[in-house]
């Protein structure tokens, strides 16, 4: 099967997902040095080890330790090439992207707390410890983009590069273009009452002094935050549900809001710290449970859309008007081709029996911790086949331009490893 393989890509995700723990037994054995930048031992291993949890492979097989150390060399060159060329990042880059990583960090393991221990060292540590890498991983990408962003192919070298390689590329799989109606079942009215009432004791609560952290910690139902005392970190906008996002970007810092209802239940909310278009709050949820007549309106009214639909109505004019999914609501429920055998089992099991022009029946579909229901409508299926370059234009059109990057990527990065010094110690 034709591939392309480029130490890019591996750079990348050294640079986006590379704050990584140094291991318990500090190495200082220089391994590699570019210009007056050495790369320790301890550097290397700590890396290795997070290139394979990343891939989930064995850090000792054959090639990795070669492949991740090349990398970090060609990560050292071309922040020295950017440095050469005078490209800066500011401050405020190098912050929001260090907040950034680290509350990915923290989401894949779990707390701050976690965090802290597996670094060996607190948060405001582990922030100065690795702020200078972070300019740098953001030097190398920003010079990269300016290098290589608007990198443009045409028409004839798609063609010349479809001849060329023709024998070679994937097998395009069976897709399906699919379009859909989402809706979540209402909170039942005794349920809504009973969460309120709970919830303005806890606001009463607030206002007489008790300490917002305890009460989070004790009374919460947010299992990711309420062990920090309901704290959710540095996040950006446009990251929180919608009525979450507009009621904390309303308050003043050290604000206390009042009962916030939104799709995953009741909120209160404080703002600890806003930066910029980001804000760090904590706050209290309290889930609404939903009700079997919730869910049985719900799938009726998907039965009575599925018909009309059916019977001749517009199913996209449908979604804009009834679906809840807002990623894609306005554009009638389309969610484009899609490969039917990588589809999740939940949208497998209603989609996979379907010919074209046929709508699922109302089927129930997770959505992180909550749920809805909604009905499939398959607009067209198109069977796995070899590519050809009338059928698959655009994706031999991707792949040409990707191997047209590499190639040049690879030309740059040669030309500055033959200006840039650099060496590599046995």
């Amino acid at each position: 099967m034709f591939r392309f393989v480029s130490s890019c890509a591996l750079l990348f995700c050294l640079a986006v997902c590379g704050i990584s723990p140094a291991p318990a037994q500090v190495l200082d054995r220089v391994v590699a040095v570019v210009e007056n930048d050495p790369i320790l031992e301890s550097e290397l291993n700590a890396q290795i080890q997070f290139f394979a949890l990343t891939n989930r492979m064995d850090p000792k097989a054959p090639g990795v330790h070669d492949q991740v150390l090349q990398a970090m060399v060609n990560e050292k060159l071309i922040v020295a090439k950017a440095i050469e060329d005078s490209v800066t990042v500011s401050d405020e880059e190098v912050q929001q992207q260090l907040e950034a990583a680290i509350q990915q960090r923290v989401q894949q393991v779990g707390s701050e707390a976690r965090l802290e221990e597996m670094y060996g060292m607190p948060l405001s540590r582990i922030k100065r410890e690795y702020r200078d890498e972070m300019r740098k991983n953001l030097l190398a990408q920003k010079l990269q983009q300016q290098r290589f962003g608007a990198t443009q192919i045409g028409r004839y070298e798609v063609e010349e590069f479809y001849r060329t390689y023709r024998d070679s590329l994937p097998r395009v799989p069976e897709e399906v273009e699919l379009s859909h109606i989402f809706i979540k079942p209402r909170f039942g009215a005794a349920e809504r009452a009973a969460a309120h009432m709970r919830m303005q004791a806890l606001l009463d609560s607030l206002h007489a002094g008790v300490d917002f952290g305890e009460l989070a910690k004790r009374n919460s139902e947010d299992p990711g935050s309420a062990p920090q005392g309901g704290n959710l970190g540095l996040v950006r906008r446009g990251q929180f549900v919608k009525d979450f996002e507009s009621a904390v970007f309303s308050l003043n810092e050290g604000q206390v809001s009042g009962i916030v209802e939104t799709e995953l239940g009741m909120h209160i909310i404080q703002l600890l710290e806003r930066r910029g278009d980001a804000v760090r709050a904590r706050h209290i949820l309290l889930r609404i449970q939903r009700t079997e007549s919730g869910d049985s309106s719900t799938v009726a009214l998907l039965d009575s859309l599925r018909a009309a639909a059916l019977a001749g109505s517009d199913f996209g004019v449908l979604a804009k008007r009834y679906s809840e999914d807002k990623e894609t609501n306005l554009i009638g429920g389309m969610l484009g081709a899609l490969d039917l055998e990588q589809l999740d089992k939940s949208w497998y099991a209603a989609v996979a029996p379907l010919s074209p022009g046929e709508i699922s029946k109302p089927e129930k579909l997770p959505v992180g911790s909550s749920y809805g229901y909604h009905i499939v409508l398959l607009r067209k299926r198109t069977p796995a086949h070899e590519m050809t370059i009338e059928q698959d234009y655009h994706k031999i059109e991707a792949l040409a331009l990707n191997y047209k990057r590499t190639k040049d990527y690879q030309s740059w990065l040669d030309d500055i490893r033959n200006n840039i010094y650099w060496k590599i110690y046995p």
